[in-house]
C-alpha cells in the first residue's frame, strides 16, 4: 500500500484538538469589513469546531492529522 497524500489546502486550515475534534477558523473576515458590526467581527475571530457532518470527509483527506 502506498502512502496516502494529505490535501495541503485542508492541512493549512484545520487543526486537531486534544479530544479529536477538528478546529477551524470562521469565514467572512477578510474584506468588506466596514458594513459589519464590531460584535460580528469580534465573533468571527473565535475558532469554531467543524460540523459532525463534515468530519468523516475531513479525516479522509487529512490522514496523518
Amino acid at each position: 500500500m502506498p502512502k496516502i497524500k494529505t490535501k495541503r489546502a485542508a492541512a493549512k486550515r484545520f487543526k486537531l484538538t486534544g479530544d479529536g475534534k477538528l478546529k477551524r477558523n470562521k469565514a467572512y473576515k477578510s474584506h468588506i469589513l466596514a458594513k459589519k458590526t464590531t460584535k460580528r467581527k469580534r465573533n468571527l475571530r473565535k475558532a469554531a469546531m467543524t460540523d459532525e457532518t463534515n468530519v468523516k470527509v475531513m479525516k479522509k483527506i487529512l490522514p496523518y492529522l
